[in-house]
């Protein structure tokens, strides 16, 4: 799988788990070049918010960001950083 591939497989699962108000996945890969345990899989930054996320703790927000992408960690993911963002009006 492509980078881009990636990203867009992330994009969707995350989008059809959780329905993101706002949603920006960064491929952080080209920064862990060489990282040997990686296996050719990447490293990516989720800047997130949804709905779902409403009166959970920050751990169960991550939680429910890899439930969405456990498909894509064993392979295409090899590290992720989630920043749960915050919505204001």
């Amino acid at each position: 799988m492509t980078a881009d591939e990636r990203i867009r497989a992330i994009h969707a699962l995350l989008t059809e788990k959780l329905s993101p108000i706002f949603l920006q996945i960064e491929d952080n890969s080209e920064e862990h070049a060489g990282h040997k345990s990686a296996g050719g899989a990447g490293h990516f930054t989720i800047h997130i918010a949804a709905p779902e996320f409403f009166g959970k703790s920050l751990i169960q927000q991550h939680r429910m960001v890899y439930g969405a992408v456990d498909p894509l960690m064993d392979g295409e993911i090899h590290a992720l950083s989630i920043q749960i963002e915050k919505v204001t009006d």
